[in-house]
């Protein structure tokens, strides 16, 4: 029984190392592996919806588009600019957020111009998630006072609806809908956006629609009309767009909730950027990232000799629960969040180098294996605790502010990528005192009792007189 508890902690640590390394391995190996062995292609995480299959790459590793946009302000506008063009890139950080990109760049450029980098889109797709209004209408067929509430459409066919609120006419749009905009399906399986009505809204709508049954009512998305129902029954809650292709409605879906932009943006320049690495750079970056490795546990295997073996296993361990982690959140890689990584992998060599220290003092001083492996954790503990713990707290700062705040006389400061290097070196930092404490003193308690633990010289290689020779296994 003591033997089979003493394995469980090893088989579960050999479980999750090769269940790391099914949710890492590429799909398509030979990008990152030796291209003439015949390597097994991997398929990734799939939950039901929840899916996986490759690691997000950010905009200097993968590429993207990079928009310039100019932000139009109307001659009669009243209120402040300034202000106006930090909530433009708030809704425009809503709309990237949602749409689940990643580590995009969103800053002010000169006065009234906004600099755009989103890694992974087309540029077509940029344009048409960021370069819309995204103003919703709500119209009905333009009648005598038309010029009175604005009409919807240049061919003047369509007039802005309206309904009466304690007195006051309110015009049906985009601001009184609630942000929780979904794709739906209808019977057919034809994709379509529901909506719901915040007050007054779902008011104005009961009166459009009770004055309406039997007729058209359009909806209009800036200049387009997306579609033009027949009402047939007074609705006052809520409502659905239909007629358009799933990619469309998840667009508008994403619009819809980030609320319409308060500014028109126009693009001045686009951009189809290429990787600054290229594949050809990336494979060498994995190459000296394995070279890398290679040089740590070689280092310490040749210092710490049997412990340096456990510390390589341990670094092994590390290395596929973060990349695994980071694939699974997922974490958007990029240069600065790789250079996190390494970082990372640093410290957890690190926390190593302290317990063995610890653990060959112990040794020295005459103690048993199994005792100097718990001495030397415990008493190395704290230092590893408070250094970890200063570095989460210094990463928590940089994500807080790299999430974009208020400088006088500058405006919205956003930095997405300190935000990726803050976020990629807390994961790194969590799982290595988790590899640094629970694998290698699983690993190291494996031995306890055993030919190796009576090996002081694979333990402490320098002659250490008799208190080594009268220490017990």
């Amino acid at each position: 029984m003591r033997r089979v508890r003493r394995f469980l902690p090893v088989t579960f640590v050999a479980l999750l190392a090769v269940a790391c390394l099914y949710i890492i391995w590429p799909s398509v190996p030979g990008e990152f592996l030796p291209g003439n062995v015949p390597w097994p292609h991997g398929k990734g995480v799939k939950f039901g919806s929840f899916e996986r299959r490759t690691l997000r790459l950010g905009l200097d590793l993968q590429g993207g588009t990079r928009l310039l946009l100019k932000a139009e302000v109307p001659q009669d506008f009243q209120g402040n600019v300034d202000d106006a063009l930090d909530g433009t890139i708030r809704v425009l950080r809503k709309r990237v957020d949602a749409s689940g990109v990643s580590e995009a760049e969103i800053s002010r450029q000169g006065d009234r111009n906004l600099s755009v980098q989103l890694p992974g889109l087309t540029p077509e797709r940029a344009r048409s998630l960021l370069g819309r209004t995204a103003q919703l209408r709500f119209c009905e067929p333009a009648g005598a006072n038309a010029a009175d509430v604005g009409l919807c459409d240049q061919e003047g066919r369509w007039q802005q609806a309206t309904g009466d609120v304690d007195g006051q006419r309110i015009a049906l749009t985009g601001r009184y809908l609630k942000s929780n905009a979904f794709v739906q399906f209808d019977q057919a399986g034809r994709p379509g956006v529901g909506f719901e009505f915040q007050d007054p809204g779902g008011e104005v709508f009961r009166q459009i629609t009770s004055r309406r049954i039997g007729q058209q009512i359009a909806i209009f998305l800036d200049n387009e009309q997306l579609s033009a129902p027949v009402v047939q029954s007074v609705i006052s809650d809520r409502g659905s767009i239909t007629g358009l292709t799933l990619d469309r409605a998840q667009e508008l879906v994403v619009q819809l909730n980030a609320g319409a932009l308060p500014l028109q943006l126009t693009v001045l320049q686009e951009q189809n950027v290429d990787a600054t690495l290229g594949k050809d750079s990336v494979h060498r970056s994995v190459l000296a990232g394995e070279i890398g490795l290679l040089l740590v546990a070689l280092f310490m295997i040749l210092y710490y000799r049997f412990p340096g073996v456990i510390a390589t296993v341990a670094l092994v361990v590390y290395t596929l629960v973060s990349i695994a982690l980071f694939k699974l959140i997922p974490v958007t890689l990029t240069l600065a969040g790789i250079g996190a990584f390494v970082l990372s992998i640093g410290m957890a060599v690190d926390a190593n180098i302290l317990i063995f220290e610890r653990m060959k003092e112990e040794l020295r001083a005459g103690r048993s294996y199994a005792a100097s492996i718990d001495a030397g954790f415990s008493r190395a503990w704290p230092s590893i605790r408070d250094s970890n713990v200063s570095t989460l707290i210094t990463c928590g700062v940089l994500y807080v502010l790299g999430g974009g705040f208020e400088l006088p006389f500058i405006g919205t400061f956003d930095a997405p990528l300190v935000q990726g290097f803050a976020f990629t070196l807390a994961v790194g930092v969590a799982v290595s005192m988790f590899s640094a404490i629970r694998v290698t003193q699983i690993l190291l308690h494996l031995f306890v009792g055993t030919g190796i633990s009576r090996k002081h010289d694979w333990f402490v290689p320098e002659p250490s007189g008799t208190a080594v020779e009268g220490a017990r296994p």
